[in-house]
């Protein structure tokens, strides 16, 4: 059984009247994207919760089996390696415990969204095209969507209108930017409506792209 810490918190305004789930990448945690609230601000959101949820630490086939923070086995990074599926289904299932945990604190499913970097954005998507509620969307960073071949036959109907954001470095020598471009495109081609950044960068975030997230949110959480 997989053991989680608890996630950080930081609250933009009191009461929150939106929460924004952001799943960090593989062999970080939830400290990874903490600054990037101070880098919103411009963005002017509404009153929001922000939750950065820690990775738990198990062993990853890709790294030569190291023991580290992630949010399932990893075994290769190209369109038709093996996938841990049920390491990713196990981290989905944490992930729908964090959103229902917010809908007990009285946010509604609509103002929701999940968010993750990497690996973490294979979690949100798969998670958010999935989720039996309608979600306000789902931020995908230099990522791509994992469990391809069954998503059109498990998909929430609750979101089939989800927005989608996904943002990918041209340079990205982790995550090839091929892998992230297919993914679109199975998207695309499922009816999904996806709004596509690309950046002149590597496996990373970006100040431009950090402006695109601000954007992409206040649309996503506007009122």
């Amino acid at each position: 059984m997989l053991s989680y810490r608890a996630p950080l918190e930081v609250e933009t305004g009191t009461p929150p009247d939106a929460s924004v789930i952001w799943l960090h990448g593989l062999g970080a945690n939830g400290f990874d994207f903490l600054p990037i609230v101070d880098e919103l601000a411009l963005a002017h959101l509404p009153p929001t919760r922000f939750i950065f949820p820690h990775a738990a630490e198990q062993p990853v086939t890709l790294n030569g089996g190291y023991v580290m923070p992630s949010w399932y086995d990893i075994i290769g990074l190209h369109a038709d390696a093996l996938e841990d599926e049920a390491g990713i289904r196990a981290s989905m299932a944490y992930l729908n415990r964090l959103i229902e945990r917010e809908l007990q604190r009285g946010i509604a499913s609509q103002r929701i969204v999940l968010a993750g970097f990497s690996q973490g954005g294979n979690i949100a998507l798969n998670g958010a095209l999935r989720y039996p509620q309608p979600l306000a969307g789902a931020l995908i960073l230099s990522s791509y969507l994992g469990l391809k071949d069954c998503l059109a036959a498990e998909a929430s109907a609750a979101n089939r209108a989800l927005p989608i954001f996904m943002a990918h470095g041209t340079a990205d020598d982790i995550v090839p930017y091929v892998l992230a471009d297919g993914s679109r495109a199975i998207l695309t081609q499922l009816g999904y409506r996806v709004e596509w950044h690309e950046y002149a960068m590597p496996h990373t975030v970006c100040a431009q792209e950090v402006g695109d997230i601000g954007n992409w949110l206040a649309k996503a959480l506007a009122v």
